[in-house]
């Protein structure tokens, strides 16, 4: 997932947030300084102790609180993504606004559960007496260093489970999109939720390396290049992190598959918010028998979308480029691919005009020596490629350093089940794309250079915790066998014992 700071001066004092759907500032944000940023992790490490010590519940009705405010102000809510985003006002409402309300009540019931003490069966004879307590405390002050794609899912949505696990948080958004982050942390103090608790750090990349250098875990979304250099450090630091990175998912459509069906989802999920999701549909392998039929479809799906400047609902199919370096990317892609012989069936250019956009575009004749399906686009592109059989759609899918999501489209479930493990993933969609995302009692994590850790589930809030084994024992003899001075009679004795459990 693309974070690029863009042309922003990291001297400059202030960013200015431009829609990318007008070419409009419709906003300022403060280039905060390191010095700012480690003045924000002292407040937030000062604020710490008492935000644990109200416990799940005392958090709990603060994040409902905060559910509510973010219900009630919806709309203005998603006018600010929309236009610092560029996104349509459907994708802001059902992958920004519905996910992160339901993930404040998600964590907020089940934060007590996934994080309750644990007193795990002991098997050694020697642990008679002793009882084991292993608890999951709060690691301190986490840092969420969120991309430009999914503003509040991916900065407010990773900072709740670190919240309702007791740790403060400092979100860094991208300085492309900070406005709705902004918005939202400034009304959790409106709500009630302590000062420190929950806060900001604006600014280009300068402030995201502050931020990594100062707190006590990161929470990265981003490119893997990004991700790499972000490990290292955390690395050197001996604090942990976890990074979602990019993406290249492959679909495959079997000739059984309902095709209708897999053209939906394939058209829906390779152009949604204009392809600019980690999980998107980036590659489709079909099966030969029906591929002809899948292409047309695809082309005649596509050639209703309608491209432009979000206005109401339902007006705009496909929004704007959000970053810039963005469309330099995609128009690259598919100009490789022309010159390797690709054929452009829908679409292929830049749209002129205000504001930033590339057309819907329909490539075929692809294969792997074209950037489009072996490299990260992360636009709206739907590169297809003919293949003979199920085996060589599952080598060409595998055929990549990514591992985040991949999807197969069959009627035969069985088969598709045994596919399915056959795929080197962290999410395998069978006749879906994307959706598990929404389950949040799974965890969503990636492969490869995909990432390290993941979201969601139990997974997705202990890894903001460290864990901390209570051994405690009771009616112990106050010598015990093993206990000093060293016995030849009583160490033969275990030495018997050994034999005894462990030689057969």
């Amino acid at each position: 997932m693309s974070t690029s700071t863009d042309n922003a001066d990291p001297v400059a004092t202030t960013i200015d947030v431009e829609n990318p759907a007008t070419g409009d500032i419709i906003g300022t944000v403060e280039n905060m300084s390191a010095e700012q940023v480690v003045g924000l992790v002292a407040a937030a490490r000062a604020a710490q102790p008492a935000w644990e010590a109200i416990g799940f519940a005392g958090r709990g009705r603060l994040v409902r609180a905060l559910r509510s405010w973010f219900v009630a102000e919806r709309d203005q809510i998603i006018d600010l993504v929309v236009a610092e985003n560029g996104k349509t006002r459907e994708d802001a409402l059902l992958a920004e606004l519905y996910y992160v309300a339901d993930s404040m009540g998600f964590w907020a019931r089940n934060a007590a559960k996934y994080l309750a003490d644990e007193s795990p069966r002991k098997h050694s004879p020697l642990m008679l007496g002793k009882q084991v307590v292993v608890r999951h405390r709060p690691l301190g002050v986490v840092g969420v260093i969120a991309p430009w794609n999914y503003p509040l899912t991916l900065s407010i949505g990773d900072a709740l489970p670190a919240l309702m696990a007791g740790n403060t948080v400092i979100v860094k958004p991208s300085e492309i999109t900070p406005l709705a982050v902004q918005f939202v942390v400034r009304a959790a103090r409106e709500v009630g939720f302590p000062e420190g608790v929950l806060q900001i750090a604006t600014g280009a990349g300068e402030t995201g390396a502050a931020l990594v250098d100062a707190v006590d875990m990161i929470q990265f979304t981003g490119s893997t290049n990004t991700g790499r250099r972000i490990a290292a450090r955390c690395g050197e630091r001996l604090i942990p992190c976890s990074v979602e990175l990019g993406g290249k998912d492959p679909m495959i459509v079997l000739a059984d598959a309902n095709i209708e069906r897999a053209v939906n989802v394939a058209v829906e999920w390779a152009l949604r918010n204009s392809g600019q999701i980690c999980m998107s549909v980036e590659r489709l392998y079909v099966e030969e028998p029906i591929y002809d039929e899948f292409v047309a479809k695809v082309c005649e799906k596509v050639s209703t979308l309608r491209q432009g400047a979000p206005g109401p609902y339902g007006s705009v199919d496909i929004g704007a480029i959000t970053s810039a370096p963005q469309l330099d990317i995609i128009e690259r892609h598919v100009a490789d691919a022309i010159a390797k012989g690709a054929r452009v069936l829908m679409g292929g250019h830049r749209k002129p005009g205000p504001g930033r956009f590339f057309e819907p575009t329909v490539l075929v004749d692809v294969d792997h020596t074209m950037a489009c399906m072996t490299e990260e686009t992360f636009g709206p592109l739907l590169p297809i490629m003919k293949v003979p059989n199920e085996s060589e759609a599952i080598r060409l899918a595998n055929e990549t350093p990514y591992g985040l999501g991949s999807s197969i489209f069959s009627r035969d479930i069985a088969k598709a089940k045994q596919l399915a493990r056959r795929l080197t993933a962290g999410n395998t969609w069978i006749n879906d794309a994307v959706m598990s995302y929404l389950v949040q009692e799974a965890p969503f994590a990636g492969a490869g250079d995909s990432g390290l850790g993941g979201r969601h589930g139990e997974q997705g809030i202990r890894k903001y915790c460290d864990t901390h084994t209570i051994l405690l024992t009771r009616l112990a003899l106050d010598h015990e066998p093993t206990m000093f001075p060293n016995s030849a009679g009583r160490t033969q004795f275990f030495d018997r014992l050994v034999a005894l459990m462990f030689g057969r």
